[in-house]
């Protein structure tokens, strides 16, 4: 916070979720600004134990002018916001926040567009059905993403409903039909980077995509199993460089 406030002839942007020191985030945009030598910018982690603590950012960082958010507070956030944007209203998450002279704060989602442009360059004719692994705020952006590629899918949860399958569901039959696997969990993101969703990984094959919206590290457990099958894979990188630059664009309208 310290930092934040001897800068108070800057245009502070910021990351808000909790357990983030691993994000790329705040590299990204002080290289950019950098860059286009916009000194009157700078991008702060905030790292938070509860989506309540926002409250006292705004109110202690008067020159805050834009937010992404992250895991574990997409859907939390939006409660604590004045408008949302129409998309962002139908996911039902938010990771882009505007904030207005007047402090009016503004709720985004920008993570259908990178992930939707991420996606397509692997995409192939086969490439028909997808099973999104998890049911958090990121899963919400992926689904309408897929939507708009018209695209079916299904999720993936621990905990099995009518309309959600568990991965003991997962067998070779539902395999061969779903062609697009999704990781919107946190497993295996750095230093954790052993975790994975509890798959049977011999169930990918080389007509399968392998998405993991972990970035770091840049090859996780999730995508090694399934490349050891033959499933082409990718990992959440060009996914946030695009929702960034989405998201730069929204602050700066």
């Amino acid at each position: 916070m310290k930092d934040i406030l001897k800068k108070k002839s800057k245009k502070i942007y910021g990351l808000v979720g909790k357990g983030i020191s691993y994000s790329f985030s705040a590299k990204y945009f002080n290289d950019k600004f950098t860059k286009k030598q916009l000194d009157n910018c700078y991008y702060q982690n905030f790292d938070l134990e509860y989506i309540g603590e926002l409250r006292n950012i705004l109110e202690e960082t008067k020159k805050l002018r834009g937010l992404n958010v992250t895991i574990p507070y997409k859907e939390d956030v939006i409660s604590m916001l004045d408008s949302l944007h129409k998309t962002a209203r139908v996911i039902g998450a938010v990771n882009t926040i505007t904030i207005s002279k007047k402090g009016k704060l503004k709720g985004y989602n920008t993570d259908h567009t990178g992930f939707k442009k991420a996606l397509k360059p692997l995409l192939e004719s086969h490439h028909q059905k997808a099973l999104i692994l998890g049911t958090g705020g990121a899963s919400k952006a992926i689904a309408y993403a897929l939507r708009k590629l018209k695209i079916e899918y299904d999720f993936v949860s621990r905990k099995e409903s009518d309309v959600i399958f568990s991965y003991n569901d997962l067998d070779r039959e539902i395999f061969n039909e779903y062609q697009i696997i999704i990781n919107t969990t946190p497993l295996g993101t750095h230093p954790n980077i052993d975790e994975c969703p509890p798959l049977d990984y011999s169930l990918f094959t080389n007509k399968h995509i392998a998405f993991d919206l972990v970035y770091n590290p840049e090859e996780t457990t999730f995508m090694r199993k399934a490349a050891e099958h033959g499933a082409k894979t990718s990992n959440g990188y060009k996914m946030l460089v695009y929702q960034a630059e989405k998201a730069w664009k929204i602050w700066n309208k």
